[in-house]
Order: structure tokens, then C-alpha cells, then sequence
């Protein structure tokens, strides 16, 4: 699995955790090995111009996924299909601020950001309660067992 980070936003990050992470999700939900992702870090500026083209949004965002070939989690019964799964773009700033309204640290911020963003790519969303309910908690599971097969190590 190809799993690409890029830190263009100037913030200090560890970008090996992400890219363990990432792994770690795309693991868990049978995505194939050959798969390719991109992490992309950007500045406040950067993402709030990629918000306002992608999302006809204003202002900064925290966290855009870009699928590809969207390609999905592979049933225990399938065989997973190879290609490209797409980029998921970080703010580390927008994290920040995001971290310290909710009482934990960037770097848990951006863990969750990456776990969301990848969940997006495989074709998850929150936009109705209970595609909420499956992502969020999903999301919680993944970011839980990997953090516990971290502090096991």
C-alpha cells in the first residue's frame, strides 16, 4: 500500500503517525494492498481557497477528501480491488483550534481528521442521522484499536 504524505502547511507534524494510521484504517477495511493514498497538509489559506472551489464553501475547513477510483471496505468474503483510493487535505491550524475547543492535543485532532477523511474516501458520509451514527462510530472504533495496538507495542 503506497501511502504518500505531504506537509506544505509549515506546522510541525508527525507525519509518520498519520501515514501509520492511514494504514492502520485501510488495513482494518480490507482495502487492497496496492491501493494509493495521499496525505496532503496545507496552510489556513490553501485549504480556505480549496473549501470555497470544491465546496462552494467559505473560510477554512478542517479536513477534504478527493476519491478516485472509489474504491469501498472489501466484504470478509471479497476479494479487495486494487487502484487509486484518492488525497484526504489537513489544516493543521484549523486543527488546532478544533483541539483545543474539545480538551485534546493537535495531534489527536489530525488523527481523527485522517481517520475521517479516509472514511469519506471509502465512501462514507454524515449528511442523514444514521449514515452519521455508522461513520462517527466507526471512525471512533478505528482511531480506539489503533490506539491500543500503538500502546501495546
Amino acid at each position: 500500500m503506497t501511502i504518500e504524505v505531504n506537509n506544505e502547511s509549515g506546522a510541525e507534524v508527525d507525519e509518520k503517525t498519520l501515514s501509520d494510521l492511514a494504514r492502520f484504517v485501510l488495513d482494518h477495511q480490507r482495502i487492497h494492498p496496492a491501493a494509493e493514498l495521499a496525505i496532503l497538509l496545507v496552510d489556513t489559506a490553501t485549504m480556505e481557497q480549496l473549501h470555497v472551489q470544491w465546496m462552494d464553501e467559505p473560510g477554512p475547513t478542517d479536513v477534504l477528501s478527493f476519491p478516485m477510483d472509489e474504491l469501498r471496505p472489501t466484504p470478509e468474503d471479497g476479494e479487495p480491488e486494487p487502484g487509486l483510493l484518492g488525497d484526504v487535505v489537513l489544516c493543521p491550524d484549523v486543527a488546532a483550534t478544533q483541539a483545543k475547543a474539545a480538551g485534546h492535543s493537535t495531534a489527536d485532532e489530525l488523527e481523527l481528521l485522517t481517520a475521517h477523511g479516509i472514511l469519506h474516501l471509502l465512501g462514507y458520509d454524515h449528511a442523514e442521522p444514521e449514515e452519521e451514527k455508522e461513520m462517527f462510530g466507526l471512525q471512533k472504533q478505528l482511531l480506539t484499536d489503533w490506539r491500543k495496538a500503538r500502546s501495546d507495542r
